[in-house]
């Protein structure tokens, strides 16, 4: 029996379809169980935060306002991942504060609905994106935001192989454990990319992504004893904020 295409391809090619397979909706023709692929996460926020900020530029030569402008690099981002990350968040905020136990936490996490502490995650953290988009997009500051999108993918990779996994059969668990190896290797190719994109600012930009993944991985480690794919999603956006709000200091 013929092997599949894609066993012929080579691994880094593999790593690259797992990861926009996992993190985004753009098709690809096969998505596989890869945790090596986390190296490649950076390039998934490359493409999307590129797509976006694209998007955004049309609009912006079209005269729209940039408070608008703003709005819909977000909703091109949201549509891209399916408000993955968006729902991590909600479900973390929801789960770390709405339970008592490590068992509570988690089932509150797995949860469909959202509840209040999830509402009130979202609203801050897109009001807290927006206010630093639209100041980056007034200065015409899109290697900055595009910077910023690219480092909080190599964030989740760290907290992902920080981090034992907190459910068995959660998201996270079926992708398995990344190795140290693969994590580091995504943090560089996403600080060379933010050298490109920011110059000298994407090492305050990094320090202030890492800051957050460290801080929001000790909380995680402590309410649930783990992470897991929620977990990874808060943590993209907690430090895409986090690099964004950093960027404005640098316009200003």
């Amino acid at each position: 029996m013929p092997q599949p295409i894609r066993d012929h391809l080579p691994h880094w090619l593999r790593d690259c379809a797992a990861a926009f397979g996992l993190l985004t909706r753009i098709p690809v023709p096969f998505t596989l169980p890869r945790p090596a692929g986390v190296w490649a996460w950076p390039l998934v926020g490359l493409v999307v935060g590129a797509l976006a900020l694209l998007a955004g530029k049309a609009a912006l030569w079209l005269g729209v306002s940039v408070g608008v402008v703003a709005v819909l690099v977000i909703a091109v981002q949201a549509i891209l991942t399916g408000g993955l990350h968006e729902d991590g968040l909600a479900d973390c905020a929801d789960g770390f504060w709405g339970g008592h136990t490590v068992t509570r936490r988690l089932e509150i996490m797995k949860d469909s609905r959202i509840g209040s502490y999830g509402a009130l995650a979202l609203m801050l953290a897109m009001l807290a994106r927006w206010s630093a988009l639209a100041a980056l997009i007034s200065a015409g500051a899109w290697g900055l935001a595009l910077a910023a999108m690219v480092l909080s993918r190599a964030a989740m990779g760290l907290v992902m192989a920080g981090l034992p996994n907190a459910r068995a059969g959660g998201l996270s668990a079926q992708h398995g454990a990344p190795s140290w190896a693969a994590a580091g290797l995504g943090t560089g190719l996403a600080l060379v990319l933010a050298l490109g994109l920011a110059g000298w600012a994407g090492l305050g930009l990094a320090l202030a992504a890492s800051l957050v993944a460290l801080g929001l991985a000790l909380v995680a480690r402590a309410k649930i004893g783990g992470q897991t794919g929620d977990v990874l999603g808060a943590t993209q956006v907690l430090t895409e904020i986090a690099a964004l709000a950093l960027a404005t200091a640098y316009i200003a």
